[in-house]
C-alpha cells in the first residue's frame, strides 16, 4: 500500500473512532477529543467536517460546557441498517438488557439515539411492546420473538401450535404484550378460541406466524401483573393466600417475582399470593420470611398449621431418651 493510501486508512479510522466517542458521551471538548484521538484540535475540525459530509449531525457550540455533540436523526446511520436489520438488532439487545443488565441498555440507548427518525420510532414501537417483572433465563427463538413483537406492535392476529398436554394445538390470539419473568418469556394475549385472557410461553410455541387480520385494541388487565399472577399461583393445582405482618416491600425482596405475588394492605402489612403442588412447601417459605402473619386461604391450611406447629414443638422438646 502507497503512503497516500495509508494515511486515507489511517484518517479513515480516526474518523469512525470519532464517531464512536462522540456517541458513548453527551458532549465532548476539542482539546478531550484532541487528547483521546492523539491529534490536534484542528485536526479534530477536520474530521467532524468529514462526518458531518456523511450526512452525521455534529453540534458545535462555544463557552462553559460547550463542546461536540452527535445529533438525534441521521440521514445515513452508523451501521447502514435496514428495517429488518434494526427490528433483529432491537429483539436481540432486549433479550440481553433483561438478561445481561446495562451493557445492553446502553447499546440499545444509543441504537435508538443515532438511527434516522423512521427506524427509531420502528425500535421504539418494539420496545413498547416488552415488559418485565424480573430477569428473563430460558434461551427463545428470536425469529418467534420478533415475530409476536411486532404483531403486538401491529395489532394484528398471530396463529401458533402449542402443546396441550401431550397434543400441539392451533391457537388464534390478539397478541398485546412480550413479559419477561427470572427464567422465561411469555406472551400476555387474548385467546379468540376461549374468549379470555391468556398467558404463554414463547419457548413452547412452534409455527408463529403473523395473519392478515388486524383487531381493535381492547380494554386490557396489567400485562406483566396478570402474567406474574400467573407463575406465581394459577398454573399450579393449589393456591394459598397470607396476610404478611411486614411491608410489601421488605417481602418482595425476600422472594422471587415468579414465586409470589405480593400486595400491599398498608404501610405494616401485605398480602402474598402463591401456588404449588403442595401446599406445605408454600407454607414453609412463609415461615422462613421470619414475620407473623395469618393464613387467609384456604381455610383448611390453617389446620395444617396447628397439625405442624404440635410436630416442632414435639421435636423440640424430645430428649435423648425419647430419641
Amino acid at each position: 500500500m502507497d503512503v497516500a493510501g495509508a494515511a486515507e486508512r489511517g484518517t479513515t479510522e480516526r474518523v469512525l473512532t470519532l464517531l464512536g466517542l462522540l456517541q458513548q458521551r453527551q458532549v465532548w471538548t476539542g482539546p478531550d477529543l484532541a487528547d483521546r484521538l492523539g491529534v490536534t484540535p484542528r485536526t479534530v475540525r477536520r474530521d467532524v467536517d468529514r462526518l458531518r459530509t456523511l450526512g452525521y449531525r455534529v453540534h458545535a457550540s462555544q463557552g462553559v460546557g460547550g463542546g461536540y455533540q452527535l445529533g438525534p436523526g441521521q440521514d445515513l446511520p452508523p451501521l447502514l441498517l435496514d428495517d429488518e436489520e434494526a427490528i433483529v438488532t432491537a429483539v436481540s439487545l432486549l433479550i440481553g438488557a433483561v438478561g445481561a443488565g446495562d451493557a445492553a441498555l446502553r447499546a440499545l440507548s444509543k441504537l435508538d439515539r443515532v438511527l434516522p427518525t423512521r427506524l427509531r420510532h420502528e425500535v421504539r414501537a418494539l420496545s413498547g411492546s416488552v415488559e418485565s417483572f424480573d430477569g428473563a433465563r430460558t434461551p427463545v427463538d428470536s425469529d418467534v420473538l420478533m415475530t409476536l413483537a411486532r404483531a403486538c406492535r401491529d395489532e394484528v392476529e398471530i396463529g401458533f401450535d402449542y402443546p396441550t398436554g401431550n397434543v400441539a394445538r392451533s391457537r388464534r390470539v390478539e397478541p398485546y404484550r412480550l413479559v419477561a419473568s427470572d427464567r422465561r418469556w411469555y406472551l400476555f394475549a387474548f385467546d379468540l378460541d376461549r374468549d379470555d385472557w391468556r398467558t404463554f410461553r414463547v419457548d413452547r410455541m412452534t409455527e408463529a406466524a403473523a395473519r392478515t387480520w388486524h383487531f381493535r385494541a381492547r380494554v386490557t388487565p396489567d400485562a406483566a401483573a396478570y402474567v406474574q399472577e400467573g407463575v406465581a399461583s394459577r398454573v399450579y393445582s393449589r393456591q394459598a393466600r397470607f396476610l404478611v405482618h411486614a411491608p410489601a416491600d421488605v417481602v418482595r425482596a425476600q422472594i422471587p417475582a415468579s414465586a409470589a405475588v405480593v400486595r400491599p394492605r398498608d404501610s405494616e402489612h401485605c398480602e402474598v399470593l402463591s401456588g404449588a403442588d403442595n401446599l406445605d412447601a408454600v407454607l414453609l417459605r412463609v415461615v422462613l420470611f421470619g414475620h407473623d402473619f395469618q393464613v387467609l386461604d384456604p381455610p383448611e391450611l390453617a389446620a395444617r398449621c396447628h397439625e405442624l406447629a404440635q410436630r416442632l414443638l414435639s421435636a423440640g422438646t424430645a430428649g435423648p431418651a425419647d430419641c
